[in-house]
């Protein structure tokens, strides 16, 4: 299967951000086991902070980290999921479960149940309205949260703005919902919640997604993201000081890295244009990682095009040899899985996006991107400490 330069492919094992999962969806379930990613012995009742930075890479940590607290206890890295993106990785840090088996496979998914291309975490059709639907999300998404009938208490530290969602309720149950605002709060939530666990041990997971934010706005490496990060660190460093003693197992990662892309790179489906005319929907998933809904009888046409005018920015595969590959993970997969992966996947060459326009929609330019296969994409940091 052809791959695009250098890329790093996903590790659906012990060393991915899936066994990271994985392994925390037993320590939950099991009061016997242990949690190697965490670094908790076998039985033992211990509370364990996890803080997901969204979009901070191990690649980042490595350069712009360097010397900075998080850096001093990083332990290796791990490999994101495919796409390397917030919908698919995030959603496997909430279930344990891996793309294949949740069934978001990118920010936009097709379900034709639910109207055709839509965004399943803000729970939007692409440039138009709401979703509105009978048993939505179980529909949708039918895998339970980690923390659902888990024999340990869960603290969900989540943005104020999200903390209620939809998305996040139904990724909520089982565990108390605690919202923040801004990063002094988030620190002091925190805080809160390890106390609230003090007699009897538990998780504190915590998310915190202004660094990818900052990232795609400004750009990866800009002054924004690296003052964000080095408030982030000097928030790591007042949690060692204040759990000082405690025994808290405190563990950060991500669920993505980052790359620019600037607009040389940037392929546009122009509305009515040749291209546009072989899709019978809507590209979804990602700008970096593209799925597409080829119309019949137009699969070696759309092969075609993707060999000469996506030469040296994008590689085309059919949509099985994806599913065949194993690149979504493990387990049973989801039963629309077949239909949210289309016809064919565009894998994006470093620095290349691919975007298409869809009526009642915005057009907007990001600097910062993910979802590829890059090695600054695909690689996370694994900061584990205990206090």
């Amino acid at each position: 299967m052809p791959l695009p330069t250098a890329a790093i492919l996903p590790d659906y094992g012990d060393e991915g951000l899936y066994g990271f999962a994985a392994g925390l969806r037993t320590w939950l379930h099991d009061l016997r086991a242990g949690w190697y990613h965490g670094g908790v012995e076998p039985g033992a009742s211990s509370t364990v902070v996890v803080i997901v930075i969204d979009g901070l890479g191990d690649g980042f940590l490595n350069t712009v980290g360097a010397g900075s607290t998080l850096f001093a206890y990083r332990r290796g890295s791990m490999s994101s999921v495919f796409p390397s993106t917030t919908a698919s990785a995030l959603t496997t840090l909430l279930t344990g479960v891996a793309p294949a088996v949740h069934g978001l496979n990118g920010w936009f998914i097709h379900d034709r149940r639910f109207g055709g291309v839509i965004a399943p975490l803000p729970l939007l059709h692409r440039g138009g309205p709401e979703i509105s639907a009978f048993r939505l999300l179980p529909r949708l998404c039918p895998v339970a949260p980690m923390w659902h009938h888990a024999c340990r208490p869960v603290n969900l530290v989540s943005p104020a703005e999200i903390a209620y969602s939809r998305f996040s309720l139904h990724h909520g149950r089982g565990a108390h919902i605690e919202p923040y605002d801004g990063i002094e709060d988030f620190g002091q939530r925190i805080i809160d919640m390890v106390d609230a666990l003090a007699s009897s041990g538990g998780l504190v997971h915590a998310y915190y997604p202004g660094f990818d934010a900052l990232s795609h706005l400004h750009g990866c490496r800009s002054a924004h993201v690296q003052a964000c990060f080095w408030r982030l660190d000097a928030l790591f460093a007042s949690l060692l000081d204040r759990l000082s003693g405690r025994g808290v197992h405190l563990v950060v990662t991500a669920d993505h890295g980052f790359i620019d892309a600037p607009a040389a790179g940037r392929v546009d489906i122009e509305p009515g244009s040749e291209s546009a005319a072989m899709l019978a929907a809507p590209l979804f998933g990602e700008r970096r990682l593209a799925f597409c809904k080829v119309r019949e009888g137009a699969g070696d046409e759309f092969e075609a095009w993707a060999g000469t005018a996506l030469a040296g920015k994008a590689v085309a595969i059919r949509a099985h040899d994806c599913l065949a590959a194993g690149l979504l993970g493990p387990g049973e997969a989801h039963s629309r899985l077949l239909e949210r992966v289309g016809t064919h996947v565009l894998l994006m060459e470093p620095g290349c996006t691919i975007v298409d326009q869809v009526e009642g929609e915005t057009p907007y330019a990001l600097i910062g991107v993910h979802g590829g296969l890059t090695v600054d994409e695909m690689r996370v940091p694994r900061i584990v400490t205990c206090t």
